[in-house]
């Protein structure tokens, strides 16, 4: 049983030193490839949010059976919907906080579960190490989160189902993120700082 955890515990260290090693590559690549970040503008910020960026703009649908909503500040249970995956962007708030809402620019600090389609599994978890932090339209973290993550409050908790398009595509960045994967995650806005 303590190889099974110590295992579980390796492979959760794997999969994160993955997704920071492509959240560094990546913003490398962005950086050195002369293009410029998308902005990005919320015109709503309760579950149905429509935002735009410079390429299209990517209208963002309410999840249709969310996760449970659980206790902010412990770590949630992730539902995976057993209905094909979306084609675009799913939110839904499943605790509307009443802090500080997040804009593009400024600095998050978040704690979050991923599960996948392809898995049906939580696959990564922050809250088995520490809370993550990014800055919020920088290109930093998949578009998904850029997107998804605008207009949410501190205090809440959000749940984002991301298409292979916002997400990590044809790349497989780790261990239980399969090509082309469809992923849900539920994140916990700790802190906003401009």
């Amino acid at each position: 049983m303590q190889r099974q955890a110590k295992r579980r515990n390796n492979t959760r260290r794997a999969v994160i030193v993955g997704v920071v090693a492509v959240v560094v590559i990546g913003t490398g690549a962005l950086l050195f490839s002369g293009k410029s970040s998308p902005t990005t503008t919320t015109t709503a910020a309760s579950t149905t949010t429509t935002t735009s960026a410079s390429t299209a703009p990517a209208t963002i649908k309410p999840i249709a059976n969310p996760s449970p909503a659980g206790k902010f500040g412990t770590a949630p249970t992730v539902v995976v919907p057993t209905t094909p995956p979306p084609t675009s962007l799913e939110v839904s708030n499943l605790i509307t906080g009443t802090g500080t809402v997040a804009k593009s620019g400024d600095t998050l600090e978040v704690q979050y579960v991923l599960a996948t389609y392809s898995t049906h599994k939580v696959i990564q978890s922050s809250w088995t190490a520490q809370p993550f932090s990014f800055k919020l339209g920088a290109g930093q973290v998949i578009p998904g989160w850029d997107q998804g993550m605008v207009g949410m409050r501190v205090g809440g908790r959000r749940e984002l189902i991301i298409p292979p398009a916002l997400g990590y595509g044809a790349n497989s960045p780790g261990a239980g993120i399969a090509k082309n994967d469809t992923l849900v995650f539920v994140v916990d806005l700790l802190k906003v700082t401009p």
